[in-house]
C-alpha cells in the first residue's frame, strides 16, 4: 500500500475537499477534516446523524444525491466512502484525470492517499502507518502515544520555544511513581528544571545532560536559596525562551508558595502552568496506614503549617489534624492544641520519609506524641497527624 508513497500532512484549513458517501466510513473522515478546517462539501442521498448534525450546524455543506460529473471540481482532496465499487471507482478515475488526491476506502492499494492513525500530544503529532492493517496501525500509535503521554520520550524543543513559559509541578510526597503523567511529560520538554528538596528528585536522572537543574532546596531554619530570587530565576528563564519546569514536593498550592510563584511570572507577562501534585497531607498519612477521613471517625480533616503557632482550629469530634513539616516544635504545637481544647488523650503520629525506603512511624497521643518522636529521633520530613483515624494504623498499639 505504501510502496512509491511520500509522507507528509496537508494544510487543509479553508480548501475545499469532496466527500462521497455519508455512511459511518465518511463520518470518521469527515470529523477529522472538520478539526482540520476544511471546506467540506458531501455527496450522498442520505446521511448519518452526526453528519446531518454537521450540516444542518453549516459546518459542512450537503448535496442530498449521487455523484455527479463535475463535482470534484475545484477540490484539494477527495474521499470516496459509498460503499457502492462502481461508484467508488468512477470518484477514483476522476480525482486522477484531475490530479486530485483520493481516498479510497476500503481500496486502499487503488487510493492515491492514505490517512495513517494519528496520535496528538501538545504540540506533538505522531502518525503511524500499518502497511496496510489498520489495526496494527493503531495499537502502534497507541502505544507511542502512551509513551508521550507519560514523558518517556524526548519532547523538547531544540529549537526552543519562541517564547518560554514556567510550569509549576506538584512531584507528590517523594515517590516518582506517584508524579502524575503531566509532570513528567513537561519534565521530558523541559530546557531548565529548579527542584525543591522534597521533589522526586530520581526523575533528575532521566532528563538529557544539557538539561540545566537549579537546586533550591530549602531545609528547617536553612534557605539559602531566598524565594525572591527562585521567582526571579523562572521569570528570567522562561523570558530566554526556556521551558522551564518548577519541580515541587507535593501539591504546588498546600504550603508550596507556588501561588507567590504564579503571580511573580504573571506579573512579569510570562505564560505559567499549575500542575497538582499528590500532596503528602494525605498521602503520607495513607502510607502509614491513616486516612484522614473514615466513616464514624472523621468527617474532616485541616492541613496547617506546624511551624507557626496555632489557634482557631476544630477540636475534638470527628476531625483529623495534620501538620506540615513542625516537627522541631512538636511539643510546643501539642501544648497549644491541649490549652485551646483539644483532649491530650487523641491518638497521634508522626510519620518520617513517606513513601521512601526508610519511613517510619511513630504513635502515642497528642500529650505523649512529642517526646516519643524525640526519643526516636524524628527528623523532617515528616508529617504529624491528630485524630481518632490513627487508631486505624497497624502501627497504633493503644499506646497512652
Amino acid at each position: 500500500m505504501t510502496e512509491g508513497s511520500f509522507p507528509l500532512t496537508l494544510r487543509l484549513a479553508g480548501r475545499p475537499v469532496v466527500v462521497v458517501g455519508g455512511g459511518h466510513v465518511a463520518t470518521r473522515r469527515v470529523h477529522a477534516l472538520v478539526d482540520a478546517g476544511a471546506d467540506i462539501t458531501v455527496i450522498s442521498p442520505t446521511l448519518t446523524a452526526r453528519l446531518t448534525e454537521l450540516a444542518e450546524s453549516g459546518r459542512l455543506t450537503w448535496h442530498e444525491r449521487g455523484y455527479a460529473d463535475g463535482d470534484l471540481e475545484g477540490a484539494w482532496l477527495v474521499q470516496t466512502a459509498t460503499g457502492v465499487p462502481e461508484v467508488d471507482d468512477q470518484v477514483a478515475a476522476d480525482a486522477e484525470r484531475q490530479q486530485t488526491w483520493c481516498l479510497k476506502g476500503g481500496d486502499p492499494d487503488r487510493a492515491t492517499a492514505w490517512v495513517p492513525a494519528v496520535a496528538r500530544v501538545d504540540d506533538v503529532m505522531v502518525a503511524v502507518s500499518g502497511g496496510g492493517d489498520a489495526g496494527r496501525a493503531a495499537r502502534l500509535r497507541d502505544a507511542v502515544s502512551a509513551a508521550l503521554q507519560a514523558g518517556e520520550l524526548p519532547l523538547r524543543h531544540r529549537t526552543h520555544h519562541p517564547e518560554g513559559f514556567v510550569a509549576l509541578v506538584g512531584g507528590g510526597p517523594g515517590h516518582p511513581d506517584l508524579l502524575t503523567a503531566r509532570g513528567r511529560r513537561l519534565l521530558a520538554e523541559a530546557d531548565v528544571v529548579v527542584v525543591d528538596r522534597l521533589a522526586p528528585t530520581s526523575v533528575l536522572a532521566e532528563l538529557a545532560p544539557d538539561v540545566e537543574v537549579v537546586d533550591v532546596g530549602k531545609k528547617p531554619d536553612h534557605h539559602p536559596v531566598p524565594q525572591e530570587e527562585i521567582n526571579r530565576l523562572l521569570v528570567e528563564h522562561a523570558r530566554a525562551g526556556r521551558v522551564v519546569v518548577r519541580l515541587k514536593g507535593g501539591d504546588p498550592y498546600v504550603l508550596g508558595r507556588g501561588g507567590e510563584e504564579r503571580q511573580a511570572c504573571e506579573a512579569a507577562g510570562v505564560p505559567v502552568e499549575v500542575v497538582p501534585g499528590v500532596t503528602s497531607a494525605i498521602s503520607v498519612p495513607a502510607a502509614a496506614g491513616i486516612p484522614v477521613t473514615h466513616r464514624g471517625l472523621a468527617t474532616g480533616f485541616s492541613v496547617v503549617t506546624g511551624h507557626e503557632e496555632l489557634d482557631a482550629l476544630p477540636t475534638g469530634g470527628q476531625h483529623t489534624l495534620v501538620l506540615l513539616m513542625g516537627v522541631k516544635r512538636l511539643a510546643e504545637t501539642a501544648a497549644e492544641l491541649i490549652a485551646s481544647g483539644h483532649c491530650g488523650e487523641t491518638p497521634a503520629a508522626v510519620v518520617e520519609r513517606g513513601f521512601s525506603d526508610t519511613q517510619h512511624t511513630t504513635v502515642g497521643t497528642l500529650r505523649t506524641i512529642a517526646a516519643r518522636a524525640e526519643e526516636a529521633g524524628a527528623r523532617p520530613p515528616a508529617i504529624t497527624v491528630i485524630g481518632d483515624v490513627v487508631r486505624l494504623s497497624p502501627h497504633w498499639d493503644g499506646s497512652s
